[in-house]
């Protein structure tokens, strides 16, 4: 299993997610202010909400990430690109775009590499994830995409929007092993079902850089709560048979 220190190192591979389309403001300023208290890697949220996360998450370490082509990704490159370019000067830091699965089911690859080519270049150095729906696809396209991300200069590869995803532990490690035998040098995120901190142990287990997971608030909590909030006074011993 994936020896996690502390809830500080849990909550540093989380990006804690929120893209729900009718959420007000004061729930997620309340969602930002959770992600601030445990210090999540990233929050992920919808572009309206960059300039709110900004404000709020001012003075912590989390990195404010959001959405380009979602949750579809058949727009043309020029309006993804143009979308990345607007939330970076929002203040977006992780970039998640997702892939035009039209030109990969043709197989397209060269302009998907183009097309991440110029998102990356759009987004500096800042971080570019994109999302391939892998629920959706055989696992030879699955590598095909992975391959494209990299050459393209992604920073990682994520396997699901959220709205198609893998439904069992086995499907995710598949993804996993697809991915580093194929574009080794690209980081993964993994998105989808992880609402406790086993799942979650069983996907770093298997190989993923990150979670993605809108629980990321309840795993991190309940394992602080067991692991440090939990006090246990041991019996006392002695070390001779009497």
């Amino acid at each position: 299993m994936y020896n996690i220190k502390n809830s500080k190192e849990l909550a540093s591979l989380i990006n804690y997610t929120n893209l729900n389309n009718m959420i007000s403001e004061s729930e997620m300023r309340e969602f930002l202010e959770k992600a601030k208290e445990l210090n999540f890697n990233s929050v992920i949220v919808s572009p309206t909400y960059v300039p709110l996360a900004k404000e709020v998450l001012a003075e912590s370490n989390v990195k404010i990430g959001s959405i380009v082509g979602f949750p579809l990704g058949f727009e043309n490159t020029e309006s993804k690109v143009a979308e990345a370019k607007t939330l970076v000067e929002a203040g977006a830091e992780e970039i998640e775009v997702v892939m035009n699965l039209s030109y990969l089911k043709d197989e397209k690859y060269s302009q998907i590499e183009e097309e991440v080519k110029q998102l990356k270049e759009a987004v500096g150095d800042n971080i570019l994830k994109i999302i391939f729906e892998s629920k959706a696809l055989e696992d030879y396209q699955k590598a095909n995409a992975a391959k494209a991300a990299e050459n393209g200069g992604a920073d990682f590869i994520k396997n699901s929007t959220g709205f198609v995803t893998p439904n069992h532990i086995f499907e995710n490690v598949n993804d996993i092993n697809i991915i580093q035998k194929h574009a080794p040098k690209i980081k993964i995120e993994i998105y989808g079902g992880i609402d406790d901190y086993k799942f979650a142990n069983q996907i770093l287990t298997a190989g993923a850089d990150k979670i993605g997971s809108d629980k990321g608030y309840e795993i991190v909590k309940r394992y602080k709560d067991l692991r440090e909030n939990t006090q246990v006074k041991p019996k006392p011993i002695t070390l001779t048979k009497k």
